[in-house]
């Protein structure tokens, strides 16, 4: 079950995790919020991580045996890298989830902010 904050909101599993390895999560009125947007572009990072992992791992799966320190070293790499995608379809999930039973968003109502254009049923940044 999502947490939610003190108006009932669930709150969004962020990509990282505090020091001593406890889920982190926030509490935004919206997608468009600064922290929102910080954890969108970490979420993507760590997904494109694992992409250039899989990338160096697929030629040692065809190849003969490697170095066992350097299986060791890409197994642990891979281990951390299917933890954060785990971690961003969670928590993905759970806002589609939130998603799916809001009342359906107006659509073509757009407001100006500062120098972008965003969405005013879901707050998100509109890129032309």
């Amino acid at each position: 079950m999502m947490p939610t904050d003190s108006q009932g909101r669930p709150m969004r599993l962020l990509p990282w995790t505090t020091a001593s390895g406890a889920p982190c999560y926030l509490s935004a009125a919206g997608p468009g919020s600064r922290m929102s947007r910080m954890a969108d572009d970490v979420e993507e990072e760590l997904l494109i991580s694992a992409e250039w992992l899989l990338d160096d791992i697929e030629p040692l799966l065809t190849a003969p045996p490697a170095d066992v320190q350097e299986l060791i070293r890409l197994s642990a790499s891979l281990a951390v890298a299917l933890r954060n995608t785990l971690r961003v379809a969670d928590s993905r999930g759970a806002r589609l989830l939130q998603a799916a039973t809001e009342e359906p968003a107006e659509r073509g109502k757009t407001e100006c902010c500062g120098a972008e254009t965003v969405c005013r049923a879901c707050e998100r940044q509109i890129h032309p």
